[in-house]
C-alpha cells in the first residue's frame, strides 16, 4: 500500500483513528488510577504531582529521536503499534505496583507507549495527507483521542464506584487490566496499515536532517510549541487533581468520571466542529480563544463550594474551547516545519509537551503542597494565560 495523499485517504486514515480511540481510552482508564492508586497507597498532593511528572520523564528524552525515525523510515505504522503493546505493558505494571516509586516507574511506560502512538500517528497525517485537509484530518485524529478521553473516565469510574479504603486498591488493579486490555486491542488496529509506507525516493537517508534549532526558530513555532504545552498540561493537571478536589467535597470516584467524560465529550464536539470554525475565524484567532477561556475555566473550577452541577457546567465550556488547539497546533506546526521535518517537528511539539507535563506537574505540586489541591488548578490557568498572550 503506498501513496501520499488523498487517493489512500480511505484505506489509512480509519485505522489509524480506531487505534487512536482504543490507546486514548486504555490511557484516560489509567491516568485518573493513578492518583487513586497514589491515595490508596498512602501518597498525598506533592506524590499525585510528582507521579504525574514522571509519566512524561523519559519521553521528553526520546521523543525527538523516535520523531526523526519517522522522517527516515518509509513505514511508520508499526510504531504506533509497538507504543500500544508497551501501553498495555505500563497498565498491567501499574496494577501489580504496592509502593510509590514502582507506581512512577510503571507511569513513565505508560508515557513511553503512548508518546511512540502520538508520534507516528501524527507522522502518519503529516505524511499522507494533503495540505488542504491536515486541520480536518488532524481534527479528526483529536477527536478520536476525545473519545477515549470520554469512555476512559466513564469506564474507570463505573470499576471503581465507590470504593475507598483497602477495597480502593483491589478496585484499581481490576480497572487498570481493563486497561491493558484496551491498549492490545489498540495495537491491533493498526495491523491493516503495516504495509502502508511511502515510494522508494523518501526511503531512509535520501532525507537531510533539519537541526532542532532551526525548527524552533522558525516563524510563529514558539507560541504554538508553548500553547500546545499549555493546554495539555492544563489536562493533565484536571485529570490528577479533580479527584483529590472532588474527594474534599464529597463527590464520589464514579460522578469525577461522569465529569472529566463531560470535558472529554465536548471537546471531542470541538473537534468535529473545526472544519466549520475556520471558515468563521482563522486559526490565530481560535488558538487564542482556546488558551484563554480554557484558563478562565480552570480557575473556576478552583475556586471553592462548586458542586457536580457547577462543576459539569465548566467543564463543558472549557473542554469545548482546550479541544480546539490541539489539532491547531499540529497543523500549525506541521505547516511551518521545513521540508522532510515534519515529524522531527511534531516530536518536538511533543518535547515540549513532555517538558511541560515534566514542570508544570512538579510546580503545581509545589503549590497544591502549600495551599492544596485547588492551588494547582489555578497554577495551570496562569500558564494558559501566558500562552494566549504569547499567541498574539
Amino acid at each position: 500500500m503506498t501513496g501520499t495523499g488523498a487517493g489512500t485517504a480511505g484505506r489509512w486514515l480509519w485505522p489509524l483513528l480506531a487505534s487512536v480511540v482504543f490507546t486514548h481510552t486504555a490511557l484516560n482508564i489509567a491516568r485518573p488510577l493513578i492518583s487513586y492508586r497514589t491515595i490508596a497507597l498512602g501518597g498525598d498532593a506533592v506524590a499525585v504531582g510528582l507521579i504525574t511528572a514522571a509519566y512524561a520523564l523519559l519521553p521528553l528524552l526520546i521523543a525527538v529521536s523516535v520523531g526523526r525515525s519517522t522522517d527516515r523510515s518509509r513505514r511508520i505504522a508499526w510504531i504506533v503499534g509497538v507504543g500500544g503493546a508497551i501501553l498495555a505493558v505500563g497498565c498491567v505494571a501499574l496494577a501489580a505496583t504496592t509502593g510509590l516509586v514502582s507506581l512512577a516507574v510503571a507511569s513513565t511506560v505508560v508515557g513511553v507507549g503512548h508518546l511512540l502512538c502520538m508520534v507516528a500517528g501524527q507522522g502518519l497525517i503529516a505524511r499522507f495527507s494533503p495540505a488542504e485537509h491536515l486541520d480536518r484530518d488532524f481534527g479528526w485524529f483529536t477527536a478520536a483521542a476525545s473519545l477515549g478521553q470520554l469512555a476512559g473516565p466513564l469506564i474507570s469510574g463505573a470499576l471503581l464506584a465507590d470504593s475507598s479504603g483497602p477495597a480502593l486498591l483491589t478496585a484499581t488493579s481490576t480497572a487498570l487490566g481493563v486497561a491493558g486490555v484496551t491498549a492490545v486491542l489498540g495495537a491491533a488496529s493498526v495491523i491493516p496499515l503495516l504495509r502502508l509506507r511511502l515510494a522508494a525516493h523518501s526511503a531512509k537517508g535520501t532525507t537531510p536532517v533539519v537541526p532542532a534549532r532551526e525548527i524552533l526558530t522558525r516563524r510563529r513555532m514558539p507560541s504554538a510549541l508553548l500553547t500546545s504545552l499549555a493546554l495539555l498540561t492544563a489536562v493533565d493537571i484536571l485529570t490528577a487533581y479533580l479527584p483529590l478536589i472532588a474527594e474534599s467535597r464529597d463527590i464520589s470516584p464514579m460522578l469525577v468520571g461522569v465529569l472529566l467524560s463531560l470535558r472529554a465529550g465536548s471537546s471531542l464536539l470541538s473537534r468535529l466542529c473545526l472544519p466549520w470554525l475556520l471558515t468563521r475565524w482563522s486559526r490565530k484567532a481560535l488558538i487564542m480563544a482556546s488558551t484563554g477561556v480554557a484558563g478562565l475555566s480552570l480557575a473556576l473550577v478552583a475556586l471553592p463550594g462548586g458542586g457536580p452541577v457547577t462543576l459539569g457546567a465548566v467543564l463543558v465550556v472549557g473542554g469545548f474551547l482546550l479541544g480546539l488547539g490541539q489539532p491547531l497546533t499540529m497543523a500549525e506546526v506541521a505547516t511551518l516545519a521545513p521540508q522532510g521535518a515534519r515529524g522531527a517537528a511534531l516530536a518536538l511539539r511533543i518535547w515540549g509537551n513532555r517538558l511541560g507535563q515534566v514542570a508544570v506537574p512538579a510546580a503545581a505540586a509545589g503549590v497544591a503542597g502549600a495551599v492544596g489541591a485547588p492551588g494547582a488548578l489555578l497554577f495551570s490557568a496562569v500558564v494558559l494565560f501566558a500562552a494566549a498572550a504569547a499567541a498574539r
